[in-house]
């Protein structure tokens, strides 16, 4: 197996480690980002908006994803977190949940898109299938980790899991020997994130005039709440809801999906509801004048910076 430490060295008492999760989780953040600003760029917008916005929205992101793994857990019985406070933060140690970081993102995303008078909207289309990449190409980092696996398997694409990494229900080594194989849970996410951000890219740019404001989004819901509603199925280290078999992403993924579908079909107002008479039929661009005021701020910050310099 692959070590999940790159290499780690010590200063006094600390050490410090570059972890393949890590790596993997930042050159997901990359690839998503690079995606994002090349489908705003082909609408006419300023594509460093959002390797801007990723200066705040990716440790933000992390922080929802730390919270939203401890929320998850407590929530399905499981007390460390409430017994040991100074653990919840300790993202080094492990445990992070993209719906939290996916919570916290939009959040940051929507102060941005007010700040700089960008339509969010075509933000938010323009990363549903980057999220989808940036997440797919993260996942190898969980088979280096012998984590989100599933059931044991007899298939030919099942993987080996040290005992040392097992889940308890599987530790026994009598019932369970170095032989079994696991369903590859992450790897099954991993292909269905890759198509469905293929599925959605090929849409719009297929159909841009089908494409109207909100559509990638609706469609990513859809798609992202189905394919996690059905891994839920290879995940049995996912909290459950207490007194049922049911896991809470089960509940949130289905959410998803059904926001999803109720929102494509007010979008082509299939249904109608009074709040989107008014939804935008087309991206609203920022104003030339907001990207010269920037330009010359930058300009002023930077000769105030010389005058004291000299």
């Amino acid at each position: 197996m692959i070590d999940p430490v790159i290499f780690s060295f010590n200063i006094g008492d600390f050490e410090f480690a570059l972890r393949w999760y890590g790596v993997l989780v930042m050159l997901g953040a990359v690839a998503g980002t690079w995606l994002a600003a090349t489908e705003i760029k082909r609408y006419g917008e300023n594509e460093e908006h959002l390797w801007d916005a990723m200066v705040i929205l990716l440790p933000v992101g992390i922080l929802g994803a730390r919270l939203w793994y401890v929320a998850n857990a407590t929530l399905g019985g499981n007390q460390y977190y409430m017994q040991n406070p100074g653990q919840i933060l300790n993202i080094p140690q492990g445990g992070l949940h993209f719906y939290g970081g996916l919570l916290f993102g939009a959040a940051v995303l929507y102060w941005y898109a007010r700040k700089h008078k960008l339509d969010l909207w075509l933000l938010l289309d323009a990363l549903a299938p980057a999220t989808l990449i940036g997440q797919a190409v993260a996942r190898p980092a969980n088979f280096i980790n012998q984590e989100l696996y599933g059931q044991p398997t007899t298939l030919p694409w099942g993987i080996s899991i040290d005992s040392g990494n097992r889940l308890a229900q599987y530790s026994d080594m009598s019932l369970f020997p170095d032989t079994t194989r696991f369903h590859p849970a992450f790897a099954y996410e991993m292909v269905w994130n890759f198509f469905a951000a293929g599925l959605i890219l090929w849409f719009v740019r297929r159909y841009p005039e089908k494409s109207k404001p909100g559509t990638a989004l609706a469609a990513w819901l859809i798609l992202a709440g189905i394919g996690r509603f059905l891994l839920e199925a290879f995940r049995p280290d996912q909290p459950r809801i207490p007194g049922t078999d049911v896991s809470f992403t089960r509940v949130v993924a289905a959410l998803m999906a059904v926001a999803g579908v109720i929102a494509l079909l007010v979008r082509n107002k299939i249904i109608k509801v009074p709040f989107a008479k008014k939804w935008a039929e087309k991206y609203k661009l920022a104003p030339p004048k907001v990207a010269e005021q920037e330009v010359e701020k930058k300009s002023r910050s930077h000769k105030k910076r010389r005058r004291r310099k000299r």
